[in-house]
């Protein structure tokens, strides 16, 4: 039997689709990615708290779901919509659908979009509150709901996704990192964990002398979802341990890295979502494909006269994709190195923060 969902947009637009998933009512801000592959990692994707995801690519739950691809403990987006989601996946590795993945989670999903529409309307508009509904319920209730959502700009997300006490995730070895949690995927720990060093998740609220007494030689801020003004306390933490450790960050982290050293960020008009953004280092020329989720960027008037100095920019709208600052062993970059989805041209970045924690 067919379940009927809808979905609510703050622009009074309703859309009627076929529902699969979790029977239930969520909202959020509906957003787009452009990824063609990478559904389980994008739904687990901590930086997804707080927002409704759509995929760009027509069918969705063609290889179905297994836990080795989950980003997370458990799906972190409020809600899915998709073009077709297929009934029948088929992996080697395959343990449920995409639907029973979404139910599961408590996940409303809704199909039968017409996404191409749609994401042009966001486009155009820019990202909104929405909501999805796979129970029966009004267009005025749902309507409602919508405007009922608080702005992701207003939230403090990363309170929800970060750890609530110090993790050890890899034993101490000769050098030893700390990782700042706010909303690390992770693809991100095992990649910083194949380059022998010893690894410690940490809340976002940790202080920089709660740091010191874990005894690490270099600091990573994770990436993580929503604001990063929202974030408590951490500034005070990077500007007090990037005076006697190297501190680097991705992603959420280097728009924290970046307030932290007097410039601004802003919100973007619908983000940066997908595998293929086109990323130019400016010192060699290079330019990689990179793997990117994030609504919210660096300001990069707001760079001059600060510490830092931009090293890389996005090829598509010129926006800042990497940052150092000229004196303290400080860098960062805005998209993600460790894929999970996407292209692995950029995993060098985990070599090279290890490289700078040995020569410091």
């Amino acid at each position: 039997m067919v379940k009927t969902a809808k979905l609510a947009l703050e622009d009074g637009t309703i859309l009627k689709g076929e529902g699969f998933g979790a029977e239930t009512v969520k909202s959020g801000e509906i957003v787009f990615s452009t990824a063609m592959t990478g559904y389980v990692e994008s739904l687990t994707d901590p930086s997804f708290k707080g927002q409704i995801l759509m995929s760009t690519y027509p069918l969705e739950g063609n290889y179905g779901v297994s836990s080795d691809w989950y980003q997370s403990d458990d799906i972190k987006v409020e809600a899915y919509i998709v073009r077709q989601v297929c009934k029948d996946p088929f992996h080697p590795k395959s343990e449920k659908t995409l639907s029973e993945f979404l139910e599961e989670f408590n996940v409303p999903g809704i199909s039968n979009i017409d996404t191409r529409a749609l994401t042009l309307k966001i486009r155009e508009r820019g990202s909104m509150k929405a909501a999805v509904a796979n129970i029966d319920i009004s267009n005025e209730e749902l309507m409602k709901i919508v405007e009922e959502q608080p702005r992701i700009e207003d939230m403090k997300l990363v309170d929800k996704v970060t750890v609530k006490e110090p993790k050890i995730i890899k034993e101490r070895q000769e050098y030893n990192v700390a990782v700042i949690d706010c909303g690390v995927k992770k693809n991100i720990l095992k990649n910083l964990a194949k380059q022998g060093v010893g690894i410690t998740l940490v809340p976002s609220s940790t202080s920089a002398q709660e740091i010191f007494d874990l005894d690490v030689d270099g600091v990573l801020v994770s990436s993580g979802p929503g604001n990063p003004e929202n974030v408590d306390n951490i500034q005070d933490t990077i500007r007090e341990v990037a005076q006697k450790l190297p501190v680097a960050g991705i992603c959420l982290g280097q728009q924290i890295i970046a307030l932290t050293y007097g410039a601004k960020i802003y919100k973007m008009k619908f983000g940066h979502r997908g595998s293929n953004q086109p990323v130019k280092d400016l010192e060699s020329g290079q330019v990689y494909m990179t793997s990117q989720n994030h609504s919210f960027t660096v300001d990069e008037e707001s760079i001059k006269g600060t510490d830092l100095e931009i090293t890389q920019i996005n090829l598509n709208d010129g926006t800042p994709e990497a940052i150092k600052h000229k004196e303290l062993p400080i860098s960062c970059i805005q998209y993600h190195p460790e894929a999970g989805p996407g292209p692995h041209d950029s995993k060098q970045f985990f070599e090279e923060f290890v490289e700078t924690i040995k020569n410091y």
